[in-house]
């Protein structure tokens, strides 16, 4: 049996063999372009799979050799990848530059961190592992672009056809000259590889003389310039001085180029990653370093705590105690990781877990209490009480304890709210309950929330939170 051979035996016994199989059948099968930077969520619409299930098999297929795991920062303006990772740890602090968009932005795991997936070179050599010899418009796609630019054969015809005036590779060291004609429009000299821009504003009266420009390629990022031409002839001067090639491109800023990159379809964001049970199972050490601090501008926390479990000890003895209790647990996690959540820790008797949407907390919130009735029942008892809090907002996912871990008033505010449970009722605060999707869910289950005032310990103020009976 082939390496590979053995890698694909062992994913069919750690993820969903059918999902398992796909992944051999893309690896296999799939074209070059197919197994660079895999966008899961569409490859999970395609194959008709769940999205959760698809991740777990790729993370498994990822840990496993299969294939390169990367964190690309994207630009939101374009969907350019203005830098790829191997790992979060190496993601900055400081702000990311497009040259495009001549525009700065920090990083958010939310939605400017994209996480793919491509064929390691040690199972299968695609076109992409050696990019300089990618063809000008395929380095567009399958490098610049991330995996959230939705393209199709016609609209990438459309950018050579409609938004380019020229293009070019230039080789290392070289230098070469570009004839134009200029419109009477915005152009862009945008150079993938350095990501670098000459922006020119056209305008004016046209003429017949020729304008002359220069631009050369380093390896310094120099910042996005303007200058201002006529309209008619320009011959342009490229002098690459990098050690690679370069692939200067003359677009027209119109809307033809922003139609074509404005389209977009989900991708898997670093925000969801971390929110991933099998992620944190399966990578626990290779999260974030010990001294890093990524914000998140949204993310919701839940917070469960199993009341009297002390005098449950005391009344049922240690052994029985400790059946309900695991049995309790195992209901619980199993509630979290399909309702897309993920378990951070259990403290005691209590866990704390986090979703992507409030929508999925209280989803998973009303089973659980669900799940407790049932064994309540099935033991003929009501020893297993479980107290509920809900809570939305922005926090920090830092590494606490070689664990990864979250900080920040949002969690403080999420776990006192929990605290005012007494009995089954779950409590959620004014964040959650304005998502329209935790509106729809309450008034299916003709749920009537009931508004109060609560003063939190170590909060300053009253909020407003809503239990829901």
């Amino acid at each position: 049996m082939s390496d590979v051979q053995a890698q694909f035996s062992v994913l069919r016994q750690t993820a969903d063999p059918a999902v398992a199989d796909a992944i051999a059948w893309l690896i296999e099968k799939g074209e070059d372009h197919q197994l660079n930077r895999i966008n899961v969520l569409d490859f999970s619409r395609q194959a008709g799979f769940d999205e959760e299930r698809v991740i777990s098999g790729f993370l498994h297929a990822s840990r496993l050799g299969l294939f390169d795991l990367t964190w690309n920062v994207l630009c939101p303006g374009c969907g350019g990848v203005l830098d790829a990772h191997s790992t979060l740890k190496s993601l900055r602090h400081d702000d990311y530059n497009c040259a495009l968009c001549a525009a700065g932005y920090e990083a958010s795991v939310d939605e400017q961190v994209e996480v793919a997936f491509t064929v390691s070179p040690r199972v299968r050599r695609i076109a992409a592992h050696d990019p300089n010899t990618l063809p000008i418009w395929e380095y567009f796609k399958q490098v610049f672009w991330s995996s959230g630019v939705d393209f199709n054969k016609e609209s990438f015809a459309s950018l050579t056809d409609e938004v380019v005036i020229d293009a070019l590779e230039l080789p290392a060291g070289e230098k070469a000259v570009m004839s134009l004609q200029l419109p009477a429009q915005f152009i862009i000299v945008f150079e993938p590889v350095t990501h670098a821009a000459q922006f020119i504003d056209v305008q004016g009266e046209p003429t017949k003389e020729r304008q002359q420009l220069s631009l050369m390629y380093n390896n310094v990022h120099a910042p996005t310039g303007t200058t201002t031409m006529r309209p008619g002839p320009l011959r342009l001067s490229l002098d690459n001085q990098t050690g690679a090639r370069v692939l200067p491109s003359v677009f027209i800023a119109a809307d033809g180029l922003h139609h074509l990159i404005g389209k977009r379809k989900p991708f898997l964001t670093a925000k969801r990653m971390l929110t991933n049970q099998t992620f944190r199972d399966v990578y626990k050490a290779d999260n974030l370093n010990i001294d890093q601090r990524l914000k998140i501008t949204s993310l919701t926390f839940l917070f469960t705590d199993l009341k009297g479990s002390t005098a449950l000890y005391e009344r049922v003895g240690d052994l029985a105690a400790f059946d309900l209790v695991r049995a309790h647990f195992h209901a619980l996690l199993e509630i979290i990781s399909s309702e897309k959540g993920a378990v951070v820790k259990t403290i005691g008797d209590a866990v704390m877990a986090t979703f992507i949407r409030p929508e999925h907390a209280l989803a998973a919130s009303l089973r659980m209490r669900s799940a407790m009735a049932a064994l309540n029942a099935q033991r003929g008892t009501e020893d297993l009480i479980v107290k509920i809090g809900i809570h939305e907002g922005p926090c920090l996912a830092v590494m606490l304890n070689e664990r990864q871990d979250y900080f920040g008033q949002t969690v403080n505010i999420a776990a006192r709210v929990q605290s005012l449970s007494t009995s089954q009722e779950i409590h959620i605060t004014g964040s959650v309950i304005d998502s329209p999707a935790v509106a729809a869910i309450l008034d299916k289950a003709a749920i009537r929330p009931i508004q109060k005032q609560a003063a939190l310990r170590g909060i300053a103020d009253k909020i407003v939170v809503y239990e829901i009976p």
